[in-house]
């Protein structure tokens, strides 16, 4: 069911009565993770960076005789990374008699009753909320960077897809198996990543999430069992690989065919506030008419800290990739 774009009258604003049902998931695991749409650390700027650096390979012959001179200086080089905050803004506008109407079923219902929508504006902006942190978190899994010269397109924060660059695993369109799973592991390990037990992280879709289960949790004979914990208040399923216990997301948002090996620990929103205002606000905009018209908005990007410490497996395949539903072909929510 699309939505519509414009004023909301008491003609497209229908009231109903007896509950109501969201049929589009609002969950957003990566995003609420990592500290959610209310948790993130400031940007003070559209263009936002840190720092990393690296020490010396170890060396099991650098040890010196007595009184020896000391060696030539040598120090560590730091470098650093960028990303950016992407503008998010949506509007609400409600007539005042869709307003007045309250809570009364409507006459697309012959049912006497009560609707639960008692403020049509509030419920409206309460469901842009919700599309915004799903846009969100999709942007953090796939966002593609832009970082435009001009204000003739917009800014976008570079997803943690696109940011690994160093420890990627290209499966050529074969099923992966344990072995390649833990290499995904392994290439993380040795460049310092999931090292933290607590936020050591397998980030995938629904297809790789059945596949990863049957391989780490169902397999017979492997002894491993299911357990859960919770991570920033989302509840993850565990499981044991050869580098310790690993969290077990499954992310609506990840495309088929890849895994994400994350250090969540190095992951974090970066937020732009706007003076007087903050981030993510809520304001009426200007009075034109019989009518309310407000805006949400908020810029936000991903800091994804050391690229090295994740790893991604790409170009595979799984034998739940073509499941769908007699259902998959609707459309609700495709609207504006």
């Amino acid at each position: 069911m699309p939505g519509i774009v414009g004023m909301g009258t008491s003609f497209d604003l229908p009231n109903y009565v007896g509950d109501l049902f969201d049929i589009s998931p609002e969950d957003t695991p990566l995003l609420s993770a990592i500290g959610g749409l209310t948790g993130g650390r400031p940007a003070y700027d559209k263009r936002f960076e840190w720092e990393y650096y690296d020490l010396r390979t170890a060396d099991a012959n650098r040890q010196h005789v007595e009184g020896d001179d000391a060696p030539a200086a040598a120090q560590r080089v730091r470098k650093n990374a960028h990303n950016v905050v992407e503008i998010h803004q949506e509007a609400v506008e409600v007539s005042y008699t869709r307003q007045a109407l309250g809570n009364q079923g409507g006459y697309a219902t012959t049912l006497r009753g009560t609707s639960p929508v008692v403020d049509e504006m509030r419920w409206q902006l309460d469901q842009q909320l919700k599309q915004i942190a799903r846009d969100v978190e999709l942007g953090f899994i796939v966002g593609t960077f832009a970082e435009p010269v001009d204000n003739t397109s917009p800014r976008k924060t570079r997803g943690i897809a696109e940011a690994i660059v160093t420890n990627v695993h290209d499966m050529g369109g074969k099923k992966p198996t344990q072995a390649d799973i833990d290499g995904l592991f392994q290439l993380a390990y040795e460049n310092g990543g999931i090292q933290e037990g607590d936020t050591r992280t397998l980030l995938v879709g629904p297809a790789m999430k059945r596949l990863v289960t049957d391989l780490y949790i169902r397999k017979p004979g492997q002894g491993f069992y299911q357990q859960s914990r919770n991570v920033g208040g989302v509840n993850l399923a565990t499981f044991e690989c050869d580098f310790g216990q690993c969290s077990l997301m499954v992310d609506r948002y990840v495309p088929n065919g890849m895994i994400l090996a994350l250090s969540l620990e190095d992951l974090a929103p970066r937020i732009l506030e706007v003076p007087n205002k903050g981030f993510l606000f809520w304001e009426p905009l200007a009075k034109t008419g019989a009518r309310d018209t407000s805006q949400i908005y908020g810029e936000i990007g991903l800091e994804y800290g050391n690229e090295r410490k994740h790893a991604k497996l790409v170009n595979a395949k799984t034998p739940y990739d073509n499941v769908r539903g007699s259902g998959s072909g609707a459309t609700w929510g495709s609207g504006s």
